[in-house]
């Protein structure tokens, strides 16, 4: 058999040989140039110039006529999608479209941004800090939010998370520095509350590290004033605030789930009157109890209150009571008692947020009566703002109580009258939905429906109850995102982790979010 051999010559390149001399052109291999070519070559290179030009004109037109083409099917397609109108169709689309549009991942980062501390300007509130602080029962001010006062409630939101935040930098003793949200207040006074639940000695053994979690007397807030005389006649007047935050410890949770009645002291008490104000027998006992670690939250901050109406004697001021939570309903009995006790006392408004009832009908009248502003801010989904209580006059408020009484209205005044767990809320309400945030997913867990800073972004957002979420908020999401992550929409979480992996500005901290208007 014959073996048939590959040529192998056929798959190697043959070299050129190129010699770089003036007399040699780099270009043609082995061929010489002419220092000074031929007419006849320039002739021959000026009818090669024109045949290019030629043939780029007539690529040009055929160009020009696939755009033209282009353009026809562009504008027949633009037609034919505004005909469909899938804007009506899906209007889903063009939110879509606008969320990731530049304008709005930048407005995004800055919202995600820790350090981000932009901050409305702050309006004159001379002519009318009366009526931001409820001396008409803010008629005509909720809805549509006023934007003042929404700028106010978000203040106030503030000054009760520096309340959280002071007591968790050393729940065991009294927090050495209360980093208050505004440096035109200083703080005057520490406040305690002191439960009458007693706890078995062996709980403490169990779990020693947790001893603050069952300690009978803890810091619950403070009382700061306003010292900045630009602040004060910025806002008409000089301002008293007390900030408590919401349950804590063990205790405090004991005390909450006391749900009876009990009367209030009055000069001349009537034990077989149904009709004596009465509140939650808890709350009274974290606001009347004494300890030998300190007085009683009541006789503290009456002492605080009175000292400071003294030593401002002759100005224009103004008390504001403020608290989330268990602190929204220990708020209501201060402002009470501060009504009650302190002589010459300023007006007195509540603003609280995700308050529970504290007490009954009688209760919302005698602080009334008393002259009480109180407004509070309710989250829909919040279900600590419908406990405690099994009846409720939450339809009546706002309404005559004596005008129109049907029988079976009469009836069921009477059981109330009459019932251990017969509850009202009191004042006026400002009503903020979950499901109105962009933010949040509509079925939030329980926590993060009350939890403090969820109600100040819906705050933040809130324009009026028939109106989508506020375009130009300000709040940053930051917080929101660290202490709800779960419950803020995926989108959001996603963008924020790509932007926190480009983003360049550097990490100061957890800062107060800053309130807009």
């Amino acid at each position: 058999m014959q073996t048939l051999t590959p040529n192998t010559d056929l798959f190697h390149a043959k070299r050129r040989r190129f010699t770089c001399s003036t007399q040699t052109s780099t270009l043609i291999p082995t061929k010489t140039l002419s220092v000074f070519p031929a007419r006849k070559t320039n002739r021959e290179h000026l009818m090669n110039l024109e045949n290019v030009l030629k043939t780029s004109s007539t690529f040009t037109d055929n160009l020009d006529s696939v755009s033209s083409r282009q353009d026809k099917t562009k504008t027949s397609t633009s037609t034919l999608l505004k005909g469909l109108n899938l804007a009506r169709i899906w209007p889903q689309m063009k939110a879509a479209v606008d969320e990731m549009s530049p304008k709005n991942l930048k407005r995004l980062q800055r919202l995600l941004s820790k350090s981000s501390e932009e901050r409305s300007p702050k309006n004159k509130l001379g002519s009318k800090w009366r009526e931001l602080h409820g001396s008409n029962n803010w008629a005509g001010l909720l809805d549509p939010l006023d934007e003042n006062l929404r700028r106010e409630l978000v203040r106030y939101g503030e000054f009760v998370q520096a309340a959280y935040q002071a007591f968790h930098s050393d729940p065991e003793g009294s927090p050495r520095h209360v980093a208050l949200p505004d440096g035109s207040y200083k703080v005057t006074k520490s406040l305690y509350a002191t439960s009458s639940v007693r706890l078995p000695k062996w709980i403490d053994e169990v779990a020693p590290d947790l001893r603050w979690m069952t300690k009978q007397t803890s810091w619950v807030g403070y009382v700061a004033v306003c010292d900045d005389p630009s602040e004060i006649r910025r806002m008409g007047r000089r301002e008293i605030v007390i900030a408590l935050r919401g349950t804590a410890t063990l205790l405090e949770w004991s005390e909450n789930f006391r749900p009876n009645l009990v009367s209030m002291p009055e000069p001349k008490p009537d034990p077989s009157d149904p009709t004596r104000p009465k509140v939650e027998c808890g709350f009274n006992s974290l606001y009347t109890t004494g300890s030998h670690q300190a007085p009683s939250l009541a006789e503290s901050l009456i002492g605080e209150i009175s000292r400071l109406v003294d030593l401002y004697a002759g100005e224009e001021l103004s008390i504001s009571v403020t608290g989330h939570s268990l602190g929204a309903a220990i708020a209501l009995l201060a402002a009470d008692d501060i009504a009650e006790r302190v002589p010459h006392a300023p007006p007195v408004s509540v603003f609280s947020f995700g308050g529970p009832r504290v007490g009954n009908r009688e209760f919302a009248d005698r602080l009334d009566s008393k002259g009480v502003k109180v407004l509070r801010v309710v989250n829909s989904q919040d279900v600590v703002t419908k406990v405690p209580g099994i009846f409720s006059d939450n339809d009546k408020q706002g309404q005559n109580r004596n005008n129109g009484r049907s029988q079976g209205g009469i009836i069921m005044e009477m059981v109330e009258k009459n019932n251990p767990w017969a509850y009202s809320h009191v004042g006026a309400e400002l009503r903020v939905d979950m499901k109105m945030s962009p933010y949040l997913k509509p079925n939030a867990d329980v926590a993060c429906c009350h939890d403090l800073e969820a109600y100040l972004h819906l705050v933040d957002g809130f324009l009026a109850s028939n109106c989508p979420f506020r375009a130009n908020a300000k709040r940053s999401l930051r917080k929101l995102l660290d202490e709800q992550r779960s419950n803020v929409k995926a989108l959001y979480t996603g963008k924020s982790l790509r932007l926190s992996r480009i983003t360049t500005v550097p990490d100061n901290g957890d800062v107060l979010p800053s309130p807009s208007s």
